[in-house]
């Protein structure tokens, strides 16, 4: 899979994004034996040879981690006020980033890696991985606003899809709602509940596809295994390949681990 040759270099460790793209255009990487010193430039990390000062770049191990995240921790590998990131939880000689992004308010599930390829397939609207939250809402929820959620909400960008909806308590100061989305607008639950009137106390997420967060604490780790990292993949071919597998309505884009403006919150 080719990816930007910036990005290769920066996954196997060489520097920042911005200064391997600096060597670059200096005219000291090669791919495949010939000079590459202009932007954009693409490489196959798994099949190309590339070297940087005559020094060939070794492809970086794939590595997969499941993370709890908990509360005030951000999603993005570097933050301009110095909050806590996801990445720092995780010890590894790796160079890794976040799967999509949850805000720093909201907790639960994350996959930090550094495979491109999955990130891809878990984050790019045409796959539809499923992704499930628990929220914590003020008062009692109503059937009319549980079927409002499930058919759509209206926002700016456009109705959202139809929605998985499950009421696990309702009680008349606080209720407990599971909801499963199959894609990612910006702070999309936090939008929609809004819509129907609910006040979101706090979120997380529980599920990405079949991958569950239990067993975990808030701020632990673990690595994914094999057939973990697998299942994530079948559950992105069947999404891609489901009937209802239209292209969306609304303005939504695929993520860039690295790319804020095009990161999607819940």
């Amino acid at each position: 899979m080719r990816e930007r040759l910036q990005k290769v270099m920066a996954s196997a460790g060489v520097a920042s994004r911005r200064q391997c793209e600096e060597l670059i255009l200096q005219g000291v990487v090669t791919v495949n034996g010939k000079v590459v010193d202009q932007l954009p430039a693409f490489a196959d990390p798994a099949g190309d040879v590339i070297t940087v000062s005559g020094r060939r770049l070794k492809a970086p191990e794939r590595v997969y981690f499941l993370v709890n995240k908990p509360k005030g921790v951000i999603s993005t590998s570097h933050d301009p006020q110095g909050r806590r990131s996801a990445v720092d939880l995780v010890p590894t000689p790796e160079r890794v980033f976040c799967v999509g992004r949850l805000d720093a308010d909201t907790t639960g599930l994350l996959i930090l890696t550094n495979d491109a390829e999955l990130t891809n397939l878990l984050t790019h609207p045409r796959y539809k991985v499923p992704k499930t939250y628990v929220v914590r809402v003020a008062g009692q929820v109503d059937e009319r606003a549980v079927e409002r959620l499930k058919k759509g909400i209206w926002l700016a960008e456009g109705k959202t899809g139809k929605a998985g909806v499950k009421v696990l308590k309702s009680g008349r100061n606080e209720s407990l709602i599971e909801i499963t989305l199959r894609q990612g607008l910006n702070r999309q639950i936090r939008r929609m509940l809004a819509r129907v009137g609910l006040d979101v106390g706090s979120l997380k997420r529980t599920r990405i596809g079949g991958l569950k967060i239990e067993g975990l604490g808030a701020g632990q780790f673990r690595p994914l295994t094999q057939a973990e990292v697998a299942a994530l993949k079948r559950a992105a071919g069947e999404g891609a390949a489901g009937p209802s597998n239209r292209r969306p309505k609304t303005r939504e884009k695929p993520l860039c681990q690295e790319d804020i403006s095009g990161i999607r919150k819940v």
